[in-house]
């Protein structure tokens, strides 16, 4: 096993969770840092005195709620000046599972570059989805698939694990995308850089304490890019379209 896994877990208004979440995953012997966007119900706070209790727990603080692809742009600066060998994305509400973080971080072992835990490869579920929130999660998905070209069956997918070597070559730094579109924008460069990517079954539940981040602007601008960066690339790609 990697000699340091960090796990980075996004915080924002997730003081119900953050301490069984962090217990959870320092348990299994991995790091985690938690990145909070200046969060008012005091998550950074608590976070804080997490660390100050368990040394494999540290702490990011940033001024501003700038969204999801912000956070880890700065977990990732923070972490390649160190000698974190894995990086793993990871929500702060139990949707996933701490258990499955060794699979993730075996994948890696096995020669993967990224690992994305995912809902739709065979085994993966999502149980406590109605049947039209499945629907639009397969369609988004197949959707970003289609028009940007690549085989990734859960591109939107926010379970992720990173080699070192892998995070140095990915653009995360310029991305479009700031909320959940950062998931699809970086499984695209990955795609495009030809790294090795394996998806791994997860099943992703529903948070029980706490309030959901996604919002109807998150998944338009997901979209709306989707949509350019496809746009973009079947004009580079078809014979007719060139100049």
């Amino acid at each position: 096993m990697p000699e340091r896994v960090t796990v980075v877990v996004p915080t924002y208004n997730e003081r119900e969770n953050l301490a069984d979440l962090t217990q959870a995953v320092t348990d299994l012997g991995f790091e985690v840092l938690v990145v909070d966007d200046a969060s008012p119900d005091g998550t950074g706070e608590i976070a804080d005195g997490l660390s100050r209790d368990n040394h494999l727990i540290s702490v990011l603080h940033r001024t501003a709620k700038e969204g999801l692809g912000p956070a880890y742009a700065a977990a990732f600066d923070h972490l390649l000046e160190g000698d974190t060998e894995v990086v793993i994305e990871m929500d702060a509400d139990f949707s996933h599972d701490p258990a499955d973080l060794p699979r993730l971080v075996a994948a890696i072992e096995e020669g993967a570059e990224v690992v994305i835990g995912s809902r739709y490869v065979p085994g993966g579920s999502t149980p406590d989805w109605p049947a039209h929130r499945r629907f639009i999660s397969r369609a988004g998905n197949l959707y970003a698939r289609v028009m940007l070209g690549t085989p990734i069956h859960d591109a939107t997918a926010g379970f992720r694990a990173f080699t070192r070597a892998a995070l140095t070559r990915l653009p995360y730094r310029e991305a479009e995308a700031s909320g959940y579109g950062f998931q699809v924008e970086m499984a695209w460069r990955a795609h495009q850089l030809g790294l090795s990517i394996v998806e791994v079954p997860i099943s992703f539940k529903d948070r029980t304490r706490g309030t959901s981040k996604m919002g109807l602007r998150i998944v338009t601008e997901a979209m709306w890019l989707v949509t350019i960066w496809g746009l973009g690339r079947l004009r580079r790609t078809l014979p007719f379209t060139r100049r």
